[in-house]
């Protein structure tokens, strides 16, 4: 079982998650768009066991501190395969178009479409979900989907941006739609939802 805190970071309101598993207190930081210096501190109030930097995509305001707080405690950058342009380029992260100076950076680990990894005792799996980007994955765990910015509340990413697909974003949320069962869903922006609430009032979900 995972413990979730939500960081609010970067100025476009970035979801950054700090995922902690109960039973070994390893824990792993989702999506770091910016620093968080409450964040840092919990993680050092928690012995600093950060295993992991999870990436839901490659745009600016969901990578910009993943390099420096891998660095700081030691953890490893983990994403999709098809992010690794991402990290690389600033056309692609967006952060060219912003005023950002983001250095270009790698992964330690890169995850194709149904890979799991454990984080102390639970296991999480990732799902590759490309329409906002070609890159977007989604992670799953216990009764929860991190859906970066595949799905929102009542929305879904825009598909207007390089690499985005509206043909891919259709049918990554048809697969999300097609999950057996319900789950909280943690998005990379906005208010949290559900799967169930989506399949009924997500514009696009709901006639799929």
């Amino acid at each position: 079982m995972i413990n979730i805190q939500i960081y609010n970071v970067s100025h476009l309101s970035t979801n950054c998650c700090y995922l902690v598993d109960e039973a070994s207190g390893k824990s792993a930081v989702v999506d770091p768009g910016d620093k968080s210096e409450d964040l840092v501190s919990q993680i050092e109030k928690d012995g600093g066991k950060l295993e992991y930097v999870m990436l839901t995509h490659g745009h600016y305001d969901h990578i910009s501190y993943a390099r420096e707080l891998a660095d700081k405690f030691g953890a490893k950058i983990i994403t999709g395969e098809k992010n690794i342009e991402f990290l690389r380029k600033p056309e692609f992260n967006l952060s060219i178009y912003h005023g950002k100076a983001l250095p270009e950076f790698s992964a330690d680990i890169l995850l194709k479409d149904g890979d799991t990894f454990m984080l102390g005792e639970t296991e999480i799996k990732y799902i590759s979900t490309p329409g906002h980007t070609s890159g977007c994955g989604v992670y799953i765990f216990d009764n929860t989907i991190l859906s970066g910015d595949t799905l929102f509340c009542e929305s879904y990413g825009r598909t207007d941006l390089p690499t985005g697909d509206n043909s891919a974003m259709i049918a990554s949320l048809k697969r999300l739609k097609e999950i057996d069962g319900d789950f909280k869903v943690i998005p990379g922006h906005g208010e949290l939802t559900t799967l169930e609430h989506e399949r009924k009032y997500n514009p696009l979900m709901s006639r799929l």
